[in-house]
């Protein structure tokens, strides 16, 4: 399929497809003409790349996990290194300091709005 299908089947821009095929997340063959076309697991692999950006890992992480993610062909996928394991790991404990910070954050506006307004926090 051409690019510009697969942005219409996944709902991403062909900016953004032509980012993922230069950081190595999607590969597309070249016709004769010069244009991309993309088997039709890339679509899943597009979603895969949006899910990975949307639980905020880099590309450079993204890279690394993409081997061992399955598509929905089923097809084999690499076993993740224990290194790989340690960089999820750490990205995950990345979040969760953020959640907590993010928590305290809420607190000390309810607080203040409490202090503000006069009645007791919802905290």
């Amino acid at each position: 399929m051409r690019i510009g299908e697969l942005a219409r089947r996944t709902g991403v821009s062909e900016r953004s497809l032509r980012y993922y095929e230069q950081q190595g997340l999607l590969v597309a063959r070249r016709t004769a003409g010069g244009h991309r076309e993309y088997p039709e697991m890339a679509v899943d692999r597009v979603v895969h790349i949006q899910e990975l950006f949307a639980a905020g890992l880099h590309s450079r992480t993204i890279y690394k996990i993409l081997p061992c993610m399955r598509d929905s062909d089923g097809g084999p996928s690499e076993t993740a290194t224990p290194l790989l394991v340690e960089e999820l790991t750490s990205e995950r404990d990345r979040i969760d300091r953020m959640i907590t910070d993010l928590l305290r954050s809420r607190e000390v506006l309810d607080e203040v709005i409490a202090g503000a307004t006069g009645r007791p926090s919802a905290a």
